[in-house]
């Protein structure tokens, strides 16, 4: 296993991580538990988990793990988040790092996360006086927490904003080889600045191991194309840790191999990842993001495109695709508080500067009608 310092932290981490998200719910917490433990003698040291992950049971089978481990508790790291949202007052933030620490027997957590920024406004919340932020800090002073991070959604640019601010020690967030375009700005900014870069959903989500046939053009030299997926995380040296949800030992098994003979990515490797999924996928939008310069409604035109190649990518139906639309809308890469796609003027601009040439205006006027019909 690879080892890296997480930010300026001093911290060692593994190019893997062991994300608690993807347990086996079926399982006792002692059979789940089991599975960190071998983690750990496979080399990994960085266990990141959240009070709801798993029917809000994973931060329970993460204090069963922490007892069976806990002569070894100087040799790996803990992560756990709470959501500005849900904490909005320093004195709730406080409560919930304590709750947290009771579930996981712990006395302190190593990396807590300001979690799930999914737009500006959930930032400003959590540095409000008397807000998350500040309850956080409080924690921190009193030995409950060693480093304060955070858990974004938000594209690269305003990950940029954010980090530039020096108020956190790292980031985690969504990026793998499908949209790093996306937020591979916020990526090299934090990397550039010092910041430990964690990344979750290295697989998207699960798309890529679900969809490898349509998807094999991603595959390197003899590898699948959930094998170049990992690889391509875990290798980026502006990736501090990749980030994955394990639900068997063989899955650990390979992420683990795949870190011990991960070839690098270099900066031509990028420009070919970029090339193929430009040339495979041209139907679909790569993410590239020229479309959104000068759109006079605002739209987030990129967003909208890369929710729409789930339409010619996978066949989902219009029934499937509102389903996925609320998602984004709430959770996903439309999120932030800009024009909407009912918005268009049909002015042609983003279709002038579309790398894929791809009918935008069309596109926006047929998810408009899924727009209206979301609940």
């Amino acid at each position: 296993m690879f080892y890296s310092e997480y930010g300026k932290t001093g911290a060692m981490v593994s190019a893997v991580g062991f994300g608690g998200m993807q347990f086996d719910v079926s399982k006792t917490n002692e059979e789940n538990a089991e599975l960190l433990a071998y983690a750990f003698d496979k080399g990994i040291n960085y266990f990141d988990t959240a009070p709801v992950y798993c029917d809000d049971r994973s931060e329970d089978i993460f204090g069963v793990a922490m007892k069976m481990m806990a002569d070894k508790r100087d040799k790996f790291y803990v992560s756990t988040k709470g959501s500005p949202v849900a904490v909005d007052t320093a004195d709730k933030a406080v409560e919930l790092v304590e709750k947290s620490l009771k579930r996981m027997n712990l006395e302190k957590i190593d990396f807590y996360h300001v979690w799930c920024l999914r737009k500006m406004d959930h930032y400003n919340l959590a540095m409000k006086k008397g807000g998350q932020y500040e309850g956080l800090l409080r924690c921190k002073e009193q030995g409950l927490i060693d480093n304060i991070v955070v858990s974004s959604h938000l594209p690269g640019n305003q990950i940029c904003d954010i980090m530039k601010k020096g108020e956190f020690e790292g980031v985690l967030l969504g990026v793998n080889i499908l949209n790093f375009l996306y937020r591979w700005e916020g990526v090299q900014s934090a990397y550039s600045d010092g910041y430990g870069v964690v990344a979750m959903n290295p697989l998207a989500g699960g798309l890529i191991p679900k969809h490898e046939k349509e998807f094999a053009f991603l595959a390197g030299d003899g590898e699948t194309p959930t094998e170049t997926a990992i690889r391509f995380i875990v290798s980026c040296p502006e990736i501090t840790i990749a980030l994955m949800g394990f639900t068997t030992r063989e899955h650990i098994d390979m992420a683990c191999r795949i870190a011990e003979e991960a070839r690098p990515f270099t900066m031509e490797d990028m420009e070919r990842i970029q090339h193929s999924l430009s040339t495979n996928m041209n139907s679909l939008c790569t993410g590239c993001g020229y479309c959104r310069d000068g759109c006079p409604k605002n739209i987030h035109v990129p967003g909208y495109m890369q929710f729409y190649n789930n339409k010619p990518l996978f066949g989902k139906t219009d029934e499937q695709m509102i389903e996925q639309l609320k998602f984004e809308l709430e959770w996903g890469i439309l999120v932030e508080d800009t024009g909407r796609s009912g918005d268009c003027i049909e002015c042609g601009q983003c279709e002038e500067l579309c790398t894929q040439h791809l009918d935008i205006i069309r596109r926006l006027a047929e998810i408009a009608k899924m727009e209206r019909a979301v609940k």
